[in-house]
């Protein structure tokens, strides 16, 4: 996620930007998964990283969603 992110901050165009942020939304949901996958094999608790995944899901919208509302 957070290489996807750096990867798009790079990126001139919108489109580019906004490809990345894409990426980075895809790969927050496989670890998503994984987290998921983890609690059903009993492997202990993780709400803690559900939540902080939930935050990172969060932020990473608003800043999607502001690279295309931007102007440049």
């Amino acid at each position: 996620v957070p290489a996807n992110i750096a990867e798009g901050f790079r990126r001139r165009g919108k489109a580019d930007k906004a490809r990345y942020m894409n990426m980075a939304e895809a790969s927050l949901e496989e670890s998503r998964y994984y987290l998921i996958l983890a609690k059903d094999l009993g492997y202990g608790d993780t709400s803690s990283l559900t939540t902080s995944l939930d935050e990172v899901s969060r932020l990473l919208n608003a800043y999607a969603s502001a690279i295309l509302a931007s102007d440049s």
